[in-house]
């Protein structure tokens, strides 16, 4: 696999409303923060690597460009599409800014897949995973005409496109698919992962 044909977004422009609006990819998780655990991983498949809608102010990152949703206001699927529209590779890895666990190999075969389908998937017994996925430019402007119809949810686009289903099962062979797609949308799930206190 070429690295250069890939690239990685970050999307870290959420309000974290459940967290009291703090920046969940600077919480440490085992001594690290969860964007640098992230930039860890994505470093090994690809040196494209996007923060989408974080503050750069914040923190330097040497290895990833900050860039800003390109239509404002419109959620995972506004960052979605300010990656793949800045993104220099044919396929992007996509993962949420509090997913601490995310692992390169996982993330490597899910961009393998993207030779046979436009966006490639995880579903586990909660439903879609579409913030730790791969998708091509073929997606981008399925994406626009949802976001000019105001039609926003993430896993509708999945209705446009050629879709590939990664399954609990398949995820399995790299590790427990419920801590590789672990996220962090609470305090009380911040604990639950075993990581410091708040």
């Amino acid at each position: 696999m070429n690295p250069r044909l890939h690239s990685a977004a970050i999307l870290a422009g959420g309000r974290a409303t459940r967290f009291g609006g703090r920046d969940k990819s600077a919480l440490l998780v085992e001594g690290r923060s969860i964007l640098e655990r992230q930039i860890q991983e994505l470093s090994q498949i690809t040196s494209d690597i996007l923060i989408v809608g974080g503050d750069p102010s914040a923190r330097a990152v040497d290895r990833a460009r900050y860039i800003a949703d390109q239509v404002a206001g419109c959620g995972p699927l506004g960052g979605l599409h300010a990656a793949l529209t800045d993104a220099l590779g044919e396929a992007t890895i996509v993962v949420a800014c509090d997913m601490p666990y995310l692992s390169a190999p996982l993330l490597r075969h899910l961009l393998a897949l993207t030779s046979a389908a436009d966006a490639v998937v995880p579903r586990t017994e909660h439903g879609y995973h579409p913030l730790c996925a791969a998708y091509t430019c073929a997606c981008l402007k399925p994406i626009a005409r949802r976001l000019a119809e105001g039609r926003l949810k993430v896993a509708e686009l999945f209705d446009d496109v050629r879709v590939r289903i990664v399954t609990a099962e398949e995820i399995d062979a790299f590790g427990d698919h419920r801590r590789l797609l672990a996220n962090v949308n609470t305090p009380a799930e911040y604990r639950s992962i075993g990581a410091a206190k708040i």
